[in-house]
């Protein structure tokens, strides 16, 4: 079992720190807030004080915050994250930052004798703990291989996609695929709601049918209500999808769907409903097309 190190609990972050105690390591943790960690804590982690304190405890330490900035607040400075690694430490960073960015990191984490790894995750806090969540490593493949019985503990798939940075282009990726499909299954749904088929009828077929991928299967039945649950908001994908198209621009990739889908993001945040989960791009488009939904009518702008 191995000395681990979190910092960031937020859904995803409490999540996979509940699969690592669960697979028996010892997790130090720090949060901005400590009132996430609570539960954690009561489940065995223990609490450091500072980003530094975390990583000095640790072999492994693990970050997983909202975007760059957040990553460099929590490593720089005297009780950064930065300032706690030595050598023979695993830097592992599970948020979704730039390439660019990923690899300057990895290059301020060699200064201190340490590797870093970059290791988003491809799910949601759900399929992580029911442990079928997957993993994509970019860096060396010493480190990697090193680091991989811990990663498995998070999810069953992990799998090495090439040196720094890699990883998190491979997440970026994917997100833009996410919402691009829930943006196109909202379309289909839709088109059939207006001809007369009753959503939950509509929902029902389509969850049975050939484009039920894990996405759509999670995701489908949030247009039929529950406004409560968020598994990743609007302004998380629409960062995420800025930074796809950023690369499509760098890498001369025309990105079309993306481009459109980040528009209807951008709908989602003017209509007051960009803290909800992706989902409610159904609902910016059923509000185009004529339609009411519960989310919409207490939306506040």
């Amino acid at each position: 079992m191995a000395e681990l190190g979190y910092v960031g609990l937020g859904v995803m972050g409490a999540a996979v720190v509940r699969r690592l105690l669960g697979a028996g390591h010892d997790v130090t943790v720090w949060n901005r807030t400590r009132e996430k960690a609570e539960p954690l804590l009561a489940d065995g982690a223990r609490w450091a004080d500072t980003p530094r304190a975390v990583a000095e405890s640790s072999e492994i330490v693990f970050t997983m915050v909202t975007n760059a900035d957040a990553v460099r607040a929590v490593n720089e400075g005297d009780d950064g994250l930065l300032a706690g690694l030595g050598s023979d430490r695993l830097y592992v960073e599970m948020s979704t930052a730039s390439p660019a960015y990923t690899r300057a990191l990895a290059e301020q984490v060699a200064a201190t004798g340490a590797e870093l790894l970059d290791s988003p995750i491809s799910g949601t806090s759900i399929t992580v703990d029911q442990g079928k969540a997957s993993l994509m490593v970019g860096g060396s493949e010493e480190a990697f291989e090193r680091a991989r019985p811990v990663l498995e503990a998070i999810g069953p798939r992990v799998i090495y996609v090439g040196p720094s940075g890699a990883a998190v282009t491979m997440k970026i990726a994917i997100n833009l695929s996410l919402a691009v499909q829930m943006l196109a299954f909202s379309e289909g749904l839709l088109l059939a709601e207006k001809s007369g088929i009753p959503r939950e009828k509509a929902v029902e077929v389509m969850l049975a049918s050939v484009i039920a991928s894990p996405m759509v299967t999670y995701r489908g039945p949030l247009v039929l209500g529950h406004p409560d649950d968020v598994w990743f908001d609007c302004r998380m994908m629409q960062k995420d999808m800025n930074l796809a198209l950023e690369l499509g621009r760098q890498l001369e990739v025309p990105l079309p769907t993306t481009a459109v889908t980040n528009q209807l993001l951008s709908a989602a945040n003017g209509m007051g409903i960009g803290t909800r989960d992706f989902a409610v791009l159904f609902d910016v488009l059923a509000s185009m097309a004529g339609l009411e939904t519960d989310i919409l009518a207490g939306a506040t702008v």
